[in-house]
């Protein structure tokens, strides 16, 4: 597997200036993620997990340093260049689904290559072939009001993959779901993986970052820890031993 580094980043840097004071939610921070990995972001409520999760996803820009995702630095594009790489690179994961209710379980897959101009007539195979790759055959016609939380989060994963991004980029994916329909949402991102897709998890719950390759966990906007595990590790459930 090609393990070329996807997304890098430079002393990246995000202050929120509110007038009176200044927050400091990033802090230099330097690391990279490589193509095909699986990675988790952990950290206490004002760690800075949620910037970087709008950083990733080019929904903010960084006040200082870089983000090369791929070969191009998004870091100061502006908004029409940001929308393009939301909608062509990253494939969004969300806690809350962010499904639209009106349409059914194909026309909100096929959402993100409607906002790039493809009509869905040209692409409906492509999406009906998504939805059983998520176990959904039986479901296509239906819209979210008639689906559980487990299905409706399936809808959402094959939405994210629809626009064949660089990462799938989750926040708290399994965070309104029972354990049992989380487990079998975390198997799908496990085979996601599998094959090759490059993921990166923002979570508070140990059991889901336990099945990642990688935690890097963030304190005061700043990498408090960058710990990895093996394969046998992940599977025996075993800790992560920091590198």
């Amino acid at each position: 597997m090609d393990k070329r580094n996807i997304i890098q980043l430079r002393n990246l840097s995000k202050t929120y200036d509110l007038g009176v004071i200044q927050v400091r939610a990033l802090r230099g921070l330097n690391f990279e993620i490589e193509k095909g990995s699986y990675t988790a972001v952990m950290g206490p409520s004002g760690s800075g997990k949620s910037t970087l999760l709008n950083v990733l996803g080019c929904l903010d820009r960084p006040t200082a340093g870089a983000y090369i995702l791929g070969d191009d630095d998004v870091a100061h594009m502006n908004d029409k260049e940001l929308s393009r790489v939301r909608g062509s690179r990253i494939g969004f994961i969300f806690q809350s689904y962010n499904l639209i209710q009106q349409l059914d379980v194909v026309e909100n897959i096929h959402i993100p290559l409607f906002y790039q101009g493809k009509d869905i007539s040209d692409s409906y195979d492509y999406c009906v072939e998504l939805a059983k790759k998520v176990g959904l055959e039986d479901r296509l016609d239906h819209r979210p009001m008639q689906l559980s939380g487990g299905q409706q989060q399936r809808v959402a994963v094959a939405r994210s993959l629809v626009n064949e991004p660089l990462m799938l980029l989750a926040d708290e994916p399994t965070g309104n779901l029972d354990s049992t329909t989380e487990q079998e949402i975390l198997d799908i991102l496990d085979e996601l993986h599998g094959e090759g897709r490059t993921l990166v998890v923002v979570t508070h719950d140990d059991a889901v970052a336990a099945r990642a390759e990688r935690i890097i966990h963030l304190k005061d906007g700043e990498v408090d820890q960058d710990i990895r595990k093996g394969v046998s590790d992940r599977q025996s459930g075993s800790k992560f031993q920091a590198v």
